[in-house]
C-alpha cells in the first residue's frame, strides 16, 4: 500500500474546549471525529460558525433531499479533485442513496450515472458554478426551477455548491487527508 500524504498544516492534538462538544457529538453519531473537524479546530470560533452554516445547508426540503445535498458536495469535490471531500461526501452520499455504486458513479463522472433530469440539472449547475462561475446567468436558475426546485431550493443549490468550493479549497490548501474510518464502513 502506498504511503499516505502528510497534512501540510499542523492541527491541534486535542480539541480546544470550545469545540469538544462537537467532537463528542460526531463520535456519537458516526463513531469517529472527521478530520475536517480536527483541522478546523485550529480556529474554533470559525469552526463553530462554519459548522452551523453546514448544518443549515443540509436540512432537507421537499424537492432537495439529503442525498441531493450530498450529491452537490460530491460534484464540487470531484471537479476540484479534493480527495478528502470526495471520500467523506462520497461516503455520506452512498449512505443517503442506499447505493454505493451510484454514489461512486456520481463521484467519478455524474454524466454517466444515469441520473434523472432533476438531479442532472442540479449537478450541471453545481459543476458550472465551480468551473465557470462567470458564465452563470438567469437561464441557469430557470433550468433548476424547470425541474421542480423552489426559489429557496435554487438558492440552496447555489449556496451549497459555493460553500463546498470554499471547503474543498481549504482541504486542498491544508493537505487534509480522509479518515481511515470512511474506508472501513
Amino acid at each position: 500500500m502506498p504511503a499516505r500524504a502528510a497534512w501540510f498544516f499542523p492541527i491541534p492534538p486535542e480539541p480546544p474546549e470550545a469545540v469538544r462538544g462537537l467532537f463528542a457529538k460526531a463520535r456519537e453519531a458516526i463513531g469517529f471525529v472527521p478530520n475536517v473537524f480536527r483541522a478546523y479546530s485550529y480556529r474554533p470560533e470559525r469552526f463553530s460558525a462554519w459548522f452551523g452554516h453546514y448544518r443549515q445547508l443540509h436540512e432537507p426540503t421537499a424537492n432537495l433531499d439529503a442525498a441531493d445535498r450530498e450529491m452537490i458536495a460530491v460534484v464540487v469535490s470531484a471537479y476540484n479533485r479534493c480527495t478528502y471531500c470526495i471520500v467523506a461526501h462520497g461516503h455520506a452520499l452512498a449512505h443517503e442513496l442506499g447505493d454505493r455504486v451510484l454514489a461512486d458513479y456520481i463521484a467519478t463522472n455524474w454524466r454517466h450515472a444515469g441520473l434523472d433530469a432533476r438531479r442532472s440539472a442540479i449537478c450541471e449547475f453545481a459543476e458550472k458554478l465551480t468551473a465557470r462561475p462567470h458564465e452563470l446567468g438567469e437561464d441557469d436558475l430557470h433550468r433548476l426551477r424547470a425541474v421542480g426546485l423552489s426559489d429557496h431550493e435554487v438558492w440552496d443549490v447555489a449556496e451549497i455548491a459555493s460553500m463546498y468550493n470554499f471547503t474543498t479549497r481549504m482541504a486542498l490548501a491544508l493537505g487534509q487527508q480522509p479518515n481511515e474510518e470512511y474506508h472501513a464502513r
